[in-house]
């Protein structure tokens, strides 16, 4: 719709407002509810991303944020005081000539103060786990303790029940596997004896089904136990004829 002036009808008594999220003026606020939501949601965002920037780059970062009350609030990857004199003595030694040999010494200074507090709480830790050290522990971390041992004792006694029963099922499959020699052995062994038996009694038979004693000759048996022949075999034996009777007759 048209208006006199040739002016077109708006939505918003401000000409210069768009749609979604405007740009603000960078100023002071002065309504204290609004600057207080403010300040929360501005603190909180920079916080995180002072966070993301230590890990995402392994940056060490210190943040120190007061409010209008005076009230700190503060983040380090590896504390205020340690970054604080860190950058002192960068600020210090930046005219100086050795100052990058320097910081690199104090940089190596502090990773080896921070692996030296680590490998303590570790030990400390340890002593813990073994159930040294709790004189200075309260009833929270105690528990808390109590429910890491739990837990790392079920894990432990999961882990050995698989290996038990891996164990087992290999044993068994072993058993079987030796039943089967076991049996297959026997099978060769009993075959082996019926073929010698085989072999025995086809030594002990001729071929054409007779005996081997009984087809030994007659005169092997008139023999005795020192090689001479027996007295039967020494006999006469009448068979002459009549004619030879005849002419040994006397006249």
């Amino acid at each position: 719709m048209a208006f006199p002036n040739g002016q077109a009808m708006s939505g918003s008594s401000s000409p210069q407002r768009k749609m979604g999220r405007g740009k603000i003026e960078i100023k002071r606020i002065e309504n204290t509810t609004n600057r207080q939501v403010t300040f929360c949601k501005r603190r909180n965002g920079l916080l995180k991303k002072a966070y993301e920037l230590s890990v995402l780059c392994d940056a060490e970062v210190a943040l120190i944020v007061f409010s209008t009350r005076g009230r700190l609030y503060e983040y380090a990857n590896n504390s205020v005081k340690a970054t604080i004199e860190r950058y002192k003595k960068a600020c210090s030694d930046s005219s100086g000539a050795g100052s990058t040999s320097e910081a690199n010494a104090q940089y190596y200074q502090q990773e080896a103060a921070k692996l030296r507090a680590q490998i303590s709480n570790l030990r400390n830790n340890n002593r813990q786990m073994m159930g040294e050290t709790l004189a200075g522990m309260n009833a929270r971390e105690l528990k808390n303790l109590e429910g890491k041992l739990e837990r790392g004792i079920s894990r432990i006694r999961s882990k050995k029940n698989e290996l038990l029963f891996a164990e087992i099922e290999y044993m068994q499959k072993r058993e079987v596997d030796l039943h089967n020699n076991n049996q297959l052995l026997r099978a060769k062994i009993a075959e082996s004896e019926r073929n010698q038996q085989q072999q025995q009694h086809n030594m002990n038979v001729l071929p054409g089904g007779s005996n081997y004693e009984a087809m030994q000759s007659p005169n092997e048996h008139q023999f005795d136990s020192r090689g001479f022949f027996q007295v039967t075999g020494l006999q006469p034996t009448n068979h002459y004829a009549p004619q030879d009777h005849m002419s040994l007759q006397l006249v």
